[in-house]
């Protein structure tokens, strides 16, 4: 690979870990100090086999609520049951595997996600669809930081470009899901949920496929890993990375979340747009996070994680103060740099945190993809109650000053790989 002579001290290590039945010359072959795209590129596509599976769950809550005549209350623990399950699990998932490699959780993961669509797919009782979500829920809380943790693995140092195409995958099943429900689900009822049991087993394949490589190259990858755990932050500037971080994803997701959930409406009732035109709108923002997030590792790799964190927050800041008072063009102008800046953060504050905290790969990504996703649904519910209360144009105008919250990314510690 193009990188392969940039660290001959790891090269050596890679020879010298493949006396435990590896072939010696196997890891000089694969060259696994390089950026591995089919591993990269394959755990991106299971992200999107995973996360299109994810979707399907709240898009047929209406189907649901209608065929059990369930209350509101009874979807909302539906809902409950399946972000335990899928958000909050993945930081002690993640941490436990840092400290207890299971590479085979891949596959199992998603297996624990097969069983749970065909579940989904036959539920004839509440509890039954509880226990579903619970399974769907879990699978997601698997496959998240382990696989975040090969696209680590097969980076070969570009660490930013390998969690970017990797949350792109991500980005892209979100998108295709609800669409595919539409299509498939909401004319064919309730058991037509199996279908999705197919991704499921495509998902399985190609997992079973990336263990296979990561099984191959653990022991090379485990002593170059070693070999820089000693490059994180230490004491009182972990503590003030991960606090700093935190506001920073707190602001990120809050805002995006205002923008995924609401926007619809704030254009219905701000312009007089008509649903379909206002679900274009929203589209071509999403198109523009998923751009920006693409973009962003690359250029954290080049230029290092805190100044794409600086040109992500404050460079969208004037965008998101404009947004409440700009006309119907302009307002679509700004959605896009809104969604392709800010967006472009996410993949340098994985990266950043990775390398503060060096060995808790599983951990610091559980609490990225869980953690945080699941503090952007709770003020997701916060929103939609200021929107009742004051108005969502209101809501636009208090939520313009989150980017700001960027000002935090002065007190960020440099790690030593650049920060």
């Amino acid at each position: 690979m193009n990188s392969a002579h940039q660290h001959p001290p790891m090269r050596a290590e890679a020879t010298a870990a493949s006396s435990g039945g590896i072939p010696a010359q196997a890891p000089t072959a694969q060259a696994p100090e390089g950026f591995v795209t089919r591993i990269v590129g394959a755990v991106a596509f299971a992200h999107l086999l995973n996360d299109l599976i994810q979707s399907i769950l709240p898009s047929i809550f209406p189907l649901l609520k209608s065929q059990y005549a369930l209350s509101f209350g009874q979807i909302g623990w539906i809902a409950l049951v399946y972000q335990v399950t899928a958000s909050l699990l993945q930081p002690w998932i993640g941490l436990y595997t840092d400290k207890h490699p299971k590479p085979l959780l891949l596959p199992m993961g998603m297996v624990v996600t097969l069983v749970g669509v065909g579940m989904l797919s036959m539920a004839n009782t509440y509890p039954m669809l509880l226990v579903a979500a619970a399974l769907v829920g879990v699978g997601s809380s698997t496959f998240h930081p382990e696989a975040s943790r090969v696209a680590r693995m097969a980076s070969g140092g570009r660490f930013g470009t390998a969690q970017s195409t990797f949350q792109v995958g991500g980005n892209t099943g979100s998108a295709i899901g609800p669409l595919l429900a539409a299509a498939i689900i909401a004319p064919l009822g309730q058991s037509a949920v199996a279908w999705f049991m197919a991704f499921a087993l495509l998902a399985i394949f190609v997992l079973a496929r990336v263990t296979g490589w990561r099984l191959r190259h653990a022991p090379a990858r485990a002593m170059a890993g070693a070999q820089q755990r000693g490059n994180g932050l230490q004491g009182s500037d972990i503590v003030r990375a991960v606090v700093v971080v935190s506001i920073l994803m707190f602001a990120k997701f809050v805002y995006i979340a205002a923008i995924t959930n609401y926007f619809t409406f704030y254009l219905m009732q701000r312009f007089g747009l008509q649903l379909a035109d206002a679900q274009l709108y929203l589209f071509i923002f999403l198109a523009a996070v998923a751009a920006g997030t693409f973009a962003g590792g690359p250029v954290g790799d080049r230029i290092g994680r805190k100044a794409v964190i600086w040109v992500s927050f404050l460079g969208v800041a004037p965008f998101a103060l404009m947004l409440p008072y700009a006309n119907l063009f302009w307002t679509a102008v700004l959605a896009i740099a809104i969604g392709l800046v800010m967006s472009s953060a996410f993949a340098a504050l994985v990266v950043y945190a990775q390398e503060a905290v060096p060995g808790r790969v599983g951990m610091v990504s559980g609490v990225m993809f869980g953690l945080m996703f699941g503090i952007g649904g709770v003020a997701a519910a916060g929103i939609g109650h200021l929107a009742d209360t004051h108005g969502i144009v209101w809501v636009y105008r208090l939520c313009s000053f989150l980017p700001l919250l960027g000002l935090a990314t002065a007190f960020l510690p440099a790690t030593r790989r650049g920060g």
